[in-house]
C-alpha cells in the first residue's frame, strides 16, 4: 500500500485498502505441487465474468492479487504487475499503477485478464469497452473474503486444485496458531499503527479481526464506534498514552522508518506499558497491508508476540 498525505491516506484505507517484503516463514506462498490447469474446463464463469480459455497474459494491479496468483501457481501466466506488487521478488513489476490506472497503458500489455482491487477512474468500464476481461478483488473484510478470492482466481486461471490447497493450508495453519494461544483471565490491549500520523484500524476491519483472533483488545474501537471513519480513525497522542496499550504494533517500519526507539522518543510514550515492557512489535508493512496468503505470517507475528507475555 502506498503511503500518502494523512487525509488521503485515511480515505484510501477506508475505501480501498486493508490496512492490511519478506517474512521469516513463507510456507503459504509455495505453489502446490502438481497442477489442475490441464484438467480445467473452459468456459469458466465467476460472477459476471466468463473466460472462454485459460488466460496467458494476466496483468495484476493489486499487490494482494499478485501474491495470490503466484501462490496458486499462476505466476507463469502473469506478464505484468503494478508498481506496488513487490512480492514475490520475481513478479514482473512495471510502472503500471493500481491507484491511478490508465486504460491505454494497461491495454498496451495485451492482457487477456486484468485483476484489480479497485474501480478507480472507472477503469473497469474503460477496459470492458476495450473488450479486456476484468476481475475485481476488493479489499477483504474477512478471512472468508480472502479464501473466496483465491478460489475464484484459481478457477479463472485454471488452478482450482492449487487454490484449494492454498486455502486449506491457510485455514489449517491459522487453526494451529489460534489453538496454541494461552488462556488469559484478562485480555491484553494493543494499538496498531498504520502511519506516524497515528491512523489505525479498529476491530471491525480485516486487520483488526486478526488481532481479535489473537485474543487482543483494540484501544481504537471507541474512536470509531459509529463506523463513520470506516474502521480507520486517527487517534491523538493523548488518547493513546491514556489508553496505555500492552502492545504497539508498527505497520510503518518500511515506509516511515518507525521503530521501538522512535516510539519511545514520542512525547509521553516512554511510560506506556508496551514501551516499558519492550512490547513494541515491528511488522512488515507489506504483509500487514495485504490480504493474500501471507496473512498467516502476519497472524503468526502477532501471536508470537502475545505468547511471550506470561498468562
Amino acid at each position: 500500500m502506498l503511503r500518502r498525505t494523512p487525509r488521503l491516506f485515511a480515505a484510501t484505507l477506508a475505501v480501498a485498502a486493508l490496512a492490511l517484503g519478506a517474512c521469516a516463514e513463507k510456507t503459504t506462498d509455495t505453489p502446490a505441487a502438481g497442477g489442475s490447469s490441464a484438467a480445467a474446463a473452459y468456459p469458466v464463469t465467476v460472477g459476471k465474468l466468463t473466460l472462454d480459455k485459460r488466460p496467458e497474459k494476466i496483468v495484476s494491479l493489486s499487490a494482494s492479487a499478485t501474491e495470490m496468483l503466484f501462490a496458486i501457481g499462476a505466476g507463469p501466466q502473469v506478464t505484468a504487475v503494478d508498481d506496488n506488487s513487490n512480492y514475490p521478488p520475481g513478479a514482473p513489476k512495471t510502472d503500471l499503477s493500481g491507484f491511478s490506472p490508465n486504460a491505454e497503458a494497461i491495454a498496451g500489455k495485451s492482457p487477456d485478464l486484468v485483476v484489480l482491487s479497485d474501480d478507480r477512474n472507472k477503469i473497469v468500464e474503460q477496459l470492458t469497452t476495450l473488450k479486456i476481461p476484468v476481475y475485481l478483488t476488493p479489499a477483504a473484510t474477512t478471512l472468508d473474503d480472502s479464501y473466496r478470492q483465491i478460489t475464484e482466481l484459481g478457477a479463472l486461471t485454471g488452478h482450482a486444485d492449487e487454490a484449494a490447497d492454498v486455502t486449506k493450508r491457510m485455514k489449517d495453519d491459522i487453526a494451529k496458531l489460534v489453538a496454541g494461544l494461552p488462556q488469559r483471565a484478562e485480555k491484553l490491549t494493543y494499538y496498531h499503527e498504520l502511519g506516524p500520523e497515528l491512523y489505525t484500524a479498529t476491530s471491525k476491519t480485516f486487520i483488526g479481526s486478526l488481532y481479535t483472533m489473537a485474543g487482543l483488545e483494540n484501544i481504537a474501537d471507541p474512536a470509531d464506534a459509529d463506523g463513520k471513519n470506516g474502521g480507520y480513525p486517527q487517534l491523538s497522542q493523548e488518547v493513546i498514552v491514556k489508553a496505555d496499550p500492552d502492545f504497539v504494533f508498527l505497520a510503518d517500519t518500511k515506509c516511515c522508518q518507525q521503530s521501538a526507539e522512535t516510539v519511545k522518543a514520542r512525547a509521553g510514550w516512554a511510560g506506556i506499558t508496551a514501551v516499558k515492557s519492550n512490547q513494541v512489535v515491528a511488522l512488515d508493512d507489506d504483509v500487514a497491508s495485504r490480504w493474500g496468503p501471507r496473512v498467516v505470517d502476519l497472524l503468526r507475528a502477532i501471536i508470537d508476540a502475545v505468547a511471550k507475555v506470561p498468562a
